[in-house]
């Protein structure tokens, strides 16, 4: 860890960052004007996920100005999931407030979710009221993914939430815990359980910069959130076995009577080659479900580190340059 004082914040704040060079100033002068004004110790944990833009450098001179600010440099990009791990793991906060650094979850809604934290609630979410700034097609998947994954799954997922949350040491710990590859936090954080409520909000637009979660990352988030919590797609395949196997036996009688009858409806190989080639794609759909789940079973067999802090001299020397501001 990059420890900066003997003294445990009561609050750190986890931001993955990747290629937010733009944003950073701002992100930070917004939430050190919010977290100053609760007027309670707090860090800044900034996990930069393989930026290429110079958002590395934005970090470390963050760090440098101002010992809250944590500093983790990854050696290469591990992904969103990855860093908000990584984050989880560095932080040594009472509580643990998770959130984008391109201000799409806004600063000013920290002190509500402290509020509920301080009543009580061990994981406060943010639940967002509006997405602005998102097409409707985003909007549309988002809804529709969240209401399809809690019926398939036994864990209940709020929905229309993402990883804007707060979360008690006690949960954060057990987070860090949980060491799969194939990562959910959101799911992840509903799964352990705790008592836990939800704050609504109004998600705001991209400060600076373009989407990180284009379709295909989203494609692959779901696919991760599925079969980290449901079998669904596995009893899929046997459901298709005994649907066809049934359809199956009731078409034998059925074709003997037909071609005792003189029928010609089932003669030549055009029925024949239609029915292979639809088993045959079935077949092959099953294949590639047991794939996946195959797959991530060989990526945590093989006992790799989520992931790689990459060495810079200027994280040590962070430490030691200037005070609090």
């Amino acid at each position: 860890m990059t420890g900066k004082s003997e003294k445990f914040p009561t609050y750190t704040i986890v931001a993955p960052v990747f290629n937010e060079a733009e944003t950073l100033p701002e992100f930070y002068r917004r939430l050190k004007q919010v977290m100053v004004s609760l007027g309670i110790d707090w860090e800044l944990i900034l996990v930069d996920d393989g930026s290429s833009d110079g958002s590395t450098e934005k970090i470390l001179e963050l760090a440098r100005q101002d010992r809250r600010v944590n500093p983790v440099i990854f050696a290469r990009n591990f992904g969103h999931q990855v860093a908000v791990t990584a984050g989880l793991d560095y932080s040594r906060g009472q509580a643990v407030v998770i959130m984008d650094s391109d201000l799409q979850d806004p600063p000013e809604l920290i002190p509500q979710l402290a509020g509920k934290w301080r009543e009580g609630y061990q994981v406060v979410y943010a639940v967002r009221a509006s997405r602005e700034g998102e097409s409707w097609f985003k909007r549309f998947t988002a809804a529709a993914f969240y209401r399809i994954i809690n019926r398939i799954t036994d864990v209940e997922i709020p929905v229309d939430t993402g990883d804007f949350r707060l979360l008690d040491r006690e949960a954060a710990d057990a987070l860090c815990q949980m060491r799969e590859r194939h990562r959910f936090p959101r799911g992840m954080a509903a799964w352990i359980g705790f008592r836990q409520i939800g704050v609504p909000y109004d998600r705001e637009p991209r400060y600076a910069g373009e989407t990180k979660y284009p379709f295909g990352r989203m494609l692959r988030l779901a696919l991760n959130a599925i079969t980290s919590f449901s079998y669904f797609p596995l009893q899929i395949a046997t459901y298709l076995g005994f649907l066809f196997a049934g359809l199956s036996a009731l078409a034998i009688p059925l074709v003997i009577a037909l071609r005792l009858s003189g029928s010609q409806a089932f003669f030549g190989q055009a029925t024949t080659l239609i029915a292979v080639l639809f088993l045959g794609g079935v077949q092959l759909i099953s294949l590639g479900i047991l794939g996946e789940y195959i797959g991530r079973l060989y990526d945590e067999a093989k006992g790799r580190p989520l992931y790689i802090i990459r060495k810079h001299p200027e994280l040590t020397k962070a430490d030691s340059d200037h005070g609090q501001e």
